[in-house]
Order: C-alpha cells, then sequence, then structure tokens
C-alpha cells in the first residue's frame, strides 16, 4: 500500500471519490432521499469547507510554510494559530465538508459512504505520514502540538 503514501494530492482524493458518490447515486436511485432544503444547506456546508480550505491555505502563506501536502518535509514552522487552534488539518475539513456538500446535493443514502471513505485514506495515506514527517523535523514541539489539537474536530 505504500505505492499510495503521499502520492495523490488531496484535492484528487476528494475528486475521485466525489465522482464514485455521483456514480452510486447513478446506480442506485432508488436509494434517493428527499431532504427539505437540501441547495440551502449544500450551499451553506461546501461554503463552510471552503473557508475552512482558505483558511487553512492563508496561515500557511503568512507563516510561510508550504501549503504542499505532497512533501511535508518542506515546512519550516508549526503553524499553530487561527483555524490551527481547532484542527490540525482544517483544509482536510474543507474536502471532507464539500464531500458533504455534495452528498447533500446528490441526496442518495448509499452516496454517503464517501464521506467515512475520504476520512479513511486521509488517515492513512496522508496525515499520519505527515505528521510523522514533522515529529521527525519539530519533535516534542509537534508531539506537543498533537497532543492540545485534535486531528480533525
Amino acid at each position: 500500500m505504500k505505492a499510495f503514501e503521499l502520492k495523490i494530492p488531496p484535492i484528487i482524493i476528494m475528486s475521485i471519490i466525489g465522482i464514485i458518490m455521483w456514480f452510486i447515486a447513478i446506480l442506485v436511485p432508488q436509494l434517493a432521499l428527499t431532504i427539505p432544503g437540501r441547495v440551502i444547506m449544500a450551499t451553506v456546508v461546501g461554503f463552510t469547507g471552503i473557508v475552512f480550505i482558505l483558511a487553512g491555505a492563508i496561515a500557511f502563506r503568512v507563516a510561510g510554510t508550504t501549503v504542499n501536502p505532497m512533501q511535508p518535509s518542506k515546512t519550516s514552522s508549526i503553524v499553530t494559530g487561527g483555524v490551527y487552534k481547532i484542527s490540525r488539518n482544517p483544509m482536510y475539513i474543507g474536502f471532507l465538508l464539500i464531500l458533504l456538500s455534495w452528498a447533500l446535493l446528490l441526496s442518495n443514502i448509499v452516496s454517503l459512504a464517501g464521506l467515512p471513505l475520504f476520512v479513511w485514506y486521509m488517515n492513512r495515506f496522508q496525515i499520519i505520514l505527515e505528521e510523522q514527517a514533522l515529529i521527525a523535523k519539530f519533535g516534542t514541539e509537534y508531539v506537543a502540538y498533537t497532543k492540545s489539537v485534535r486531528r480533525w474536530l
């Protein structure tokens, strides 16, 4: 499974899972849900996801560190302010919220399976490796941060 580790950008993973969710909705339309106000809810959730992504990226830029998730060893500092006070991975939360928004629009119960699939993949093939690189680079400073701020929410 090492072939997937830090090889596929998270935005591509989000897109692939979104496409899978769409195909599932097409394949099993009988499992469609009626969700009153789904477009408004999807818009709010999707916008919230975009805010998380932008807040995380801006905090990285302000700190002068890399935004590239494929090369965590190039990180120059640990960002702990702003949105990073509530999550160690706000950009990934943003992607998850965008997938939730998509699931609301698709309104298919089976499509919701894409959400835990995204979390599992990101934990297994992205986040754990990022954290290992950050521990190797920053040691106890990063470990202390992981003990005070949750990985997701």
